[in-house]
């Protein structure tokens, strides 16, 4: 993959606009580390722009002073938004739709950088960013890799970066996005006016994520447990025999390893990373009750979920230990009778559906539980339609 850039895409103001960050900075009691301010490459103290208050009876150190950070700001001092993804609902739910495409967490941060200030030093990161120029302007060089492909252990080398050749330069402006792959040199310089832009990081499942969850697979295997032999550090010729031999053991293990559970490891741990996204739920709780046959339910559109039928065993629920149906959420995980699968997979397909539209798989009172339970949950909610009558 090449850096990329876009001229004049659009704007990015429905995810965050100059108008919300002042908005942020001045009365949203914003708290470190939502929260950082550096200035000329050098991170600035949280005590020079925060400040001690009490929330109840508790007393919090780490509340934003927007009057100290304004004063930093107009010293020159860039302010970084730091986790957008977590706590911002327009940055959220648009990191949420790029991880439905890809399949990679996303994260949003932003950097409001004042008129003069000086830039980033050159840099690689190592994920893949999108750079989005909300307001104002920026010049960014884009420089060759010195390290193809980095992992998060590979740190930038600023000298070293610095001496890479330049690919180009460009002045972004806004509606501008720029495309930079892990491992490709960059810096921002500083402009002429107040600029506002957005970094989107994809933090990539990676082959070497793979290997790790392999190793961590191969514990479950005694052979894989045992100690090297005494003395083994003292004998240069004992210990690279056991090397060898663990290398051996691995080899001969991986011919016979399940990749379809090593995928589905995977996969539970890129959702269940995915904190739900719930805007709207409260009403919806408080709604539960009303749920009937002529309700309509769809599929949230930011919600992640997966769907498996585990193999029967010994519950001690009194089911007689046959298979049960495992649904995979952002922070829970719900188990229900296999039977459930054809009417929980026909509702997160992502089109509306009836509840009384499950009368070919269910019983009333069994969907009617079933779809108050998977909207209790986060999972579905209600688009409420007229009466057939």
């Amino acid at each position: 993959m090449a850096p990329h850039l876009w001229r004049h895409t659009g704007s990015f103001d429905d995810v965050l606009s100059l108008a919300d960050v002042d908005r942020l900075i001045a009365g949203a009691g914003l708290r470190r580390p939502a929260v950082r301010l550096v200035r000329d490459g050098t991170v600035i103290p949280p005590a020079d722009y925060t400040r001690r208050a009490r929330t109840g009876g508790t007393t919090i150190s780490d509340l934003v002073d927007p009057g100290r950070v304004l004063d930093l700001v107009a010293d020159g001092a860039t302010v970084v938004l730091q986790g957008l993804h977590r706590w911002w609902p327009p940055a959220a739910r648009f990191c949420r739709d790029i991880e439905l495409v890809l399949g990679h967490a996303v994260q949003a941060n932003a950097y409001l950088t004042p008129a003069g200030a000086a830039g980033l030093a050159p840099h690689h990161d190592t994920h893949d960013v999108f750079v989005l120029q909300v307001a104002g302007s920026k010049h960014w060089t884009v420089r060759r890799p010195y390290l193809d492909t980095p992992l998060p252990r590979h740190a930038s080398d600023h000298e070293v970066a610095a001496t890479q050749p330049v690919l180009f330069e460009a002045e972004m402006t806004s509606g501008d996005a720029l495309y930079l792959p892990r491992g490709v040199v960059h810096s921002a310089a500083a402009q002429r006016g107040l600029s506002l832009h957005l970094t989107i990081g994809i933090l990539a499942t990676t082959v070497h994520d793979v290997l790790r969850e392999l190793v961590d697979l191969a514990a479950e295997e005694v052979r894989f447990r045992r100690s090297l032999a005494p003395g083994w550090a003292f004998d240069p010729d004992g210990a690279e025999g056991e090397v060898k031999a663990a290398i051996a053991a691995l080899v001969d293990w991986l011919a016979t390893a399940d990749a379809g559970a090593v995928a589905e490891r995977l996969r539970d741990r890129f959702v269940a990373n995915r904190t739900p996204l719930l805007e709207g739920q409260l009403l919806e709780i408080a709604a539960l009750d009303e749920i009937g046959d002529d309700t309509q339910v769809v599929r949230r559109p930011a919600a992640v979920a997966h769907l498996r039928v585990e193999p029967g065993g010994d519950t001690g629920a009194g089911d007689g230990g046959g298979p049960r149906l495992q649904l995979v959420l952002g922070d829970r995980r719900l188990t229900m009778p296999a039977a459930l699968e054809p009417a929980v997979r026909r509702l997160l397909d992502g089109e509306p559906h009836r509840v009384g539209d499950l009368a070919d798989l269910l019983d009333a009172p069994s969907r009617r539980v079933l779809v108050r339970r998977l909207v209790r949950e986060g999972i579905l909610c209600t688009r409420r339609a007229p009466s057939d009558a």
